[in-house]
């Protein structure tokens, strides 16, 4: 395992606590077997792969041009693959109504060719059209932070990164906003971690249009879910 002591990234600064915890965890021995398993590659004949291996790809995922800038009822499967579902008045809204709109609008205006790592601080920064499109969906009646997180992970699955209860235990609630100290441990180093998560990528087998985010998110989410931690809600 890898050690915790950070390396001086290329602007002089040290690894973050985020980044040192996440080093660790992808260094982990069963990180490679825990990617082959969630996304059901190489299991035995007979062996179910989880459902959220189909988050990014179902009906050819949520960022493809056509798509890009709504949200559509196949996004809102796709969330359910992920063990949540969007309260059926709020996706109506979505579907067919001023909320919808909204969204769309913000969704205009998130990168979706770039990954966060390559991305500016700005682009998740508070007060950015991804912030404000994750404050809009946390605000709606029974949504909350988890799901609004997820449904915009959907929309822009290289820039924005799933974030829930098991995550936010595994890594301590990193501040001052979890995309925004992803952000920095992932160019921390000269993109080490960033480069790290390809590479598990690779190894594991893992199709390369499953993005660097989703392969963190997983290894994160599946080597905390086996130490078998009573995670506060």
């Amino acid at each position: 395992m890898a050690s915790a002591t950070a390396a001086p990234g290329v602007s002089g600064e040290a690894l973050s606590p985020l980044g040192q915890r996440l080093r660790v965890l992808l260094s982990s021995e069963r990180v490679v077997g825990d990617l082959r398993g969630y996304f059901g590659i190489g299991l035995p004949p007979g062996a179910v792969a989880f459902t959220g291996s189909r988050f990014e790809h179902l009906a050819g995922g949520g960022d493809r041009p056509e798509v890009a800038d709504r949200i559509t009822a196949e996004d809102l499967v796709a969330v359910q693959t992920l063990s949540v579902t969007v309260p059926a008045s709020v996706a109506l809204d979505i579907l067919e109504g001023p909320l919808g709109a909204r969204l769309s609008g913000l969704l205009h205006d998130i990168p979706r060719h770039i990954d966060m790592a390559d991305g500016d601080a700005i682009v998740v920064a508070d007060g950015s059209p991804a912030d404000q499109a994750w404050h809009l969906l946390r605000d709606q009646p029974d949504v909350g932070w988890v799901i609004a997180g997820k449904l915009l992970a959907r929309k822009r699955p290289r820039l924005l990164a799933v974030y829930d209860k098991v995550v936010r235990c595994a890594l301590a609630r990193p501040r001052p906003s979890f995309w925004l100290a992803l952000h920095a441990a992932l160019r921390a180093d000269d993109h080490a971690l960033h480069r790290q998560l390809f590479e598990l990528r690779q190894v594991a087998g893992v199709p390369e249009t499953v993005s660097a985010l989703r392969i963190c998110d997983v290894a994160v989410w599946m080597g905390h879910r086996a130490e078998g931690h009573a995670c506060p809600r």
